[in-house]
């Protein structure tokens, strides 16, 4: 049966024109959500091994209606196991991958005096993968209307082609190991130049991070390049641990070593020529690399990341970063304590009955257990006390440290949020490593969303209440909002002063310090429960 006409658009969406000093952009209106999306717009070029450079300009007019390419990064065979909480989006890798996208209200295109609130958001995925379109959390048209900001969302090079450094090798590999946060500056340079013409104002941008594109962000206030390109900056979820330049250096010099074994012939010059070595192949003899020099200087994990110099990338916060407003936060459950693994076995926390949760909680926390349900129920009374086997302090503890760090060095307030807001999916999904990112970009809505969410009024009224602070901390540095407990800067004396967000947001002082030692540094053995 037809669709009720009433439904039916009777004429097609707009597709408006931007003119920018490199040329002219044609985007489109969202049906959906209102929003002018412009999509795949290269923001620069750059070859293997080379620093980004700007784009030329073109005649006539460019499309900016699909997304551009996203960045190498190592195969994936498997479906992800958090699909279902956590869709993604697969999409055509390519090393020529600078490109970004922006999403604006209908009334501001072209129109330079709008002045609008710019969002610049740097996806996660640590320095090894991800995308600014790998998560369906991170479509940007719904957050734009509803926050009447612009959002801007951006892609850049990763792991062995972003992160590498070979500057053993002589001066013209000197910066290699910075060309990811290059690509990011040069991002942020495109928009200071060109976002005016989109309605946004190039002298309030916030950028916001998630995991690894938290400690981008936490990089970039330590990079003195990226002086004047934003002012103000929210982290989400990561702990920020640069590597020295000397175990760097190694892993440079065995990549070169491991290539030497793997391809007869090799040169040097061989490495800026994807032709005669392979991405696979790089990022292979990267890969080993990291891990041998692991072993080497006995440093246990260790990945791509970025690198202290002390002149790309300061050991403190480049003097523009002192004075900006910061935010930084957590997930109840982040990576390792949520219970996800638990609902993959068809166990349901929030089906046990008294005696089995004491069992659970007694085999993880033995004779401390009575102790930590006293102060757990102190703490958060609105949880269940057996969401006390998932909170996950390891990241917590170190986000409390970089807040006072920061509020130390600075003159601009900090902030600081804890999200345990539990979706109704599944019998009950306790947050998860970006679980808030769905609500802060207003997208509950979206159809893979709502099913991932559970899509109940409960989680349409904490997107209003996500995106509205991170709207609000974007517009003015502040992220407190009508109807909310009033949230207060964190005091880095006692590192306490959280606004907790869940069916009742609710501003604490929450000195969780007990409790976190009670609990140590143990995560959830799922193998014992069920």
């Amino acid at each position: 049966m037809r669709k009720d006409s009433e439904n039916i658009p009777l004429t097609v969406s707009e597709y408006p024109i931007v003119k920018i000093p490199a040329g002219q952009l044609r985007g489109m209106v969202e049906s959906d959500t209102g929003a002018c999306a412009f999509l795949g717009i290269r923001y620069a070029h750059a070859g293997r091994f080379e620093k980004p450079r700007p784009v030329s300009p073109w005649q006539g007019i460019k499309y900016a209606q699909v997304y551009g390419p996203i960045t190498m990064a190592p195969e994936q065979t498997n479906v992800s196991g958090d699909e279902f909480m956590w869709p993604h989006r697969y999409y055509i890798q390519s090393e020529d991958c600078h490109y970004l996208n922006i999403w604006t209200g209908p009334g501001n295109c072209g129109n330079a005096n709008a002045k609008k609130p710019v969002m610049v958001f740097i996806h996660g995925g640590q320095f090894v993968n991800g995308s600014a379109i790998e998560a369906m959390a991170y479509e940007g048209g719904n957050l734009a209307i509803y926050g009447d900001v612009v959002v801007v969302t951006v892609n850049h090079r990763l792991n062995v082609l972003g992160y590498l450094d070979l500057s053993v090798f002589g001066d013209e590999y000197r910066d290699t190991a910075y060309l990811g946060q290059q690509d990011l500056i040069a991002s942020l340079e495109w928009v200071k130049d060109n976002i005016s013409q989109f309605g946004g104002d190039p002298d309030n941008v916030l950028i916001f991070g998630h995991s690894g594109g938290c400690r981008k962000v936490q990089a970039l206030m330590h990079m003195p390049a990226a002086a004047d390109l934003f002012h103000k900056a929210i982290g989400l979820s990561s702990i920020y641990n640069p590597i020295s330049k000397v175990h760097a250096r190694r892993v440079g010099e065995i990549t070169v070593e491991r290539l030497k074994a793997a391809c007869p012939g090799f040169t040097l010059a061989d490495l800026r020529d994807p032709g005669k070595v392979d991405y696979r192949t790089l990022l292979a003899a990267g890969t080993a690399a990291l891990a041998d020099t692991a072993k080497e200087f006995n440093l246990g994990r260790f990945t791509w990341n970025v690198v202290i110099d002390n002149i790309n990338l300061h050991d403190d916060y480049a003097d523009f970063a002192k004075p900006l407003p910061f935010m930084m936060g957590t997930v109840f459950g982040e990576m390792s304590n949520n219970n996800l693994p638990l609902i993959a076995r068809n166990i349901f926390k929030n089906d046990w009955t008294e005696a089995e949760t004491g069992r659970y909680l007694a085999t993880r926390y033995g004779e401390d257990t009575p102790a930590i349900k006293a102060e757990f129920a102190r703490l958060f009374p609105e949880m269940k006390i057996q969401d006390a086997l998932f909170y996950d302090i390891d990241r917590r503890r170190a986000i409390l440290n970089f807040l006072a760090e920061k509020a130390r060095v600075g003159s601009a307030p900090v902030y600081n949020y804890l999200f345990t807001f539990e979706a109704p999916a599944n019998g009950g999904v306790i947050p998860f490593h970006a679980a808030e990112l769905i609500y802060i970009f207003y997208n509950v809505g979206l159809r893979e969303l709502s099913r991932a969410t559970g899509g109940t009024r409960d989680c349409y009224d904490m997107q209003d209440v996500m995106a509205s602070s991170w709207v609000n901390f974007a517009r003015t540095g502040n992220p407190n909002q009508t109807g909310q407990d009033n949230w207060k800067p964190f005091n880095p004396d006692t590192k306490t002063g959280t606004m907790i967000f869940n069916r009742q947001s609710r501003f604490a002082e929450l000195d969780d310090e007990k409790l976190r030692k009670l609990i140590g540094d143990t995560n959830i053995d799922y193998s014992k429960i069920g």
